[in-house]
């Protein structure tokens, strides 16, 4: 409902400069990203205070669907590197999640 009266600042920050995308994605809420995404106006690349992205935070927590919601836009940048260099893939080889490399090399 919020979302639907357009006065809600769809890419707010939090301190740690985290936006609701960002937390949907680390803790794998597709049906809220699926709302955030239709809105059209959300930062997909939205990075918080390490340069983590949402791809970023969805591949080191296995969340696959959230991976293919991101990744369908065409929109992410999978090569995004946080502050320590590293990527959403080297993120999913580093916690054994295979799944999310295939879905990562795919692309």
């Amino acid at each position: 409902l919020l979302l639907a009266t357009g006065k809600v600042d769809i890419n707010s920050k939090d301190l740690g400069r985290r936006t609701p995308l960002l937390y949907a994605a680390e803790n794998g809420h597709e049906g809220v990203i699926k709302l955030l995404l239709a809105t059209g106006k959300v930062d997909i690349n939205s990075k918080d205070l390490g340069h983590r992205t949402p791809l970023l935070y969805a591949a080191k927590n296995s969340h696959e669907g959230v991976i293919k919601l991101l990744l369908d836009t065409g929109k992410v940048d999978i090569n995004s590197k946080d502050l320590d260099g590293r990527t959403p893939l080297l993120y999913a080889a580093e916690n054994g999640h295979e799944g999310v490399i295939k879905l990562l090399l795919a692309t």
